[in-house]
């Protein structure tokens, strides 16, 4: 345990956020930039005085619950949250679960993609950022429940006639083995993480389809290029499919695009003037 060194990073951290960062009233008086001792210690729930203590280069070993709270509490990334165990001479348990923070610069990204439908989706496939083509070409997911927003939920135990499933596109039989994969090594890589378990527990109790996928065991996923999908407006639209890993996220970034000159290319284009309006008639 490096005592020294654990005490300059927890005080470094803690002095680069600021009380509205974790939901606390900036009050007056602070003679010091971010949080004060206390109010860490109150995140992390621990006593002022142990984490005063560690601050000061003079506290016990901490536990690994401890450094979890200290991780939470100072809003450290996956690289900080294994330097301060590496510091404490704690090894860092499994992952605390998939995560659902999506990069600022990634969505910057999608935005600036307006021409291709692009989208973000977590190690459990959850679409968790997207721009506005791919909305409009596959669903206004802002508009749904965070739990329906799962592709996986959304492929085995969606409404829809099995030819129209998964926003009716070519490959749902191919992204059904993949999704399923990928289930099992997230599974693997978050063991005991109440969402995953849960997830995984209600397809296999609701589909016959990924109870027999699961029980074959597989954990290699293959590779769309190209896709059509059948759209209610304006018909089949033919995508190139491109997945670009961000294994530091455990997340995976898809873009459509279409043939310059295609008619697929028309219809993103049409899509992207119509957006996600309902162009239904009503009677």
């Amino acid at each position: 345990m490096d005592r020294a060194e654990l005490a300059t990073f927890l005080r470094g951290r803690r002095e680069r956020i600021s009380p509205a960062d974790v939901g606390l009233p900036a009050g007056q008086r602070r003679r010091t930039p971010g949080l004060r001792r206390e109010e860490v210690a109150q995140l992390a729930y621990i006593s002022t005085e142990y984490y005063t203590r560690l601050e000061q280069a003079r506290g016990p070993h901490p536990s690994r619950e401890v450094l979890g709270g200290l991780a939470r509490a100072l809003r450290l990334s996956d690289a900080e949250r294994s330097y301060l165990h590496q510091l404490a001479g704690v090894p860092p348990g499994p992952p605390p679960g998939p995560s659902r923070e999506v990069r600022p610069s990634i969505q910057l990204m999608l935005d600036r993609l307006p021409q291709a439908a692009a989208f973000v989706t977590s190690a459990t496939l959850e679409v968790i950022a997207w721009n506005g083509l791919a909305a409009a070409l596959m669903e206004d997911w802002s508009a749904l429940p965070r739990r329906e927003r799962n592709l996986a939920r959304r492929a085995f135990l969606g409404p829809e006639a099995p030819g129209d499933r998964l926003y009716g596109v070519s490959d749902a039989d191919e992204f059904a083995r993949s999704a399923t994969a990928r289930l099992r090594v997230t599974a693997a890589r978050f063991p005991g993480d109440p969402e995953v378990t849960v997830l995984i527990d209600e397809l296999v109790a609701g589909s016959p389809e990924f109870a027999e996928l699961w029980a074959a065991g597989d954990v290699q996923t293959t590779r769309t290029l190209r896709k059509s999908f059948q759209h209610p407006l304006v018909g089949l639209v033919t995508v190139n499919c491109d997945a670009l890993d961000l294994t530091d996220q455990d997340q995976q970034v898809v873009v459509y695009t279409a043939e310059p000159g295609s008619s697929s290319e028309d219809a993103l284009r049409l899509l992207s003037v119509i957006g996600t309006q309902n162009m239904t008639v009503p009677t």
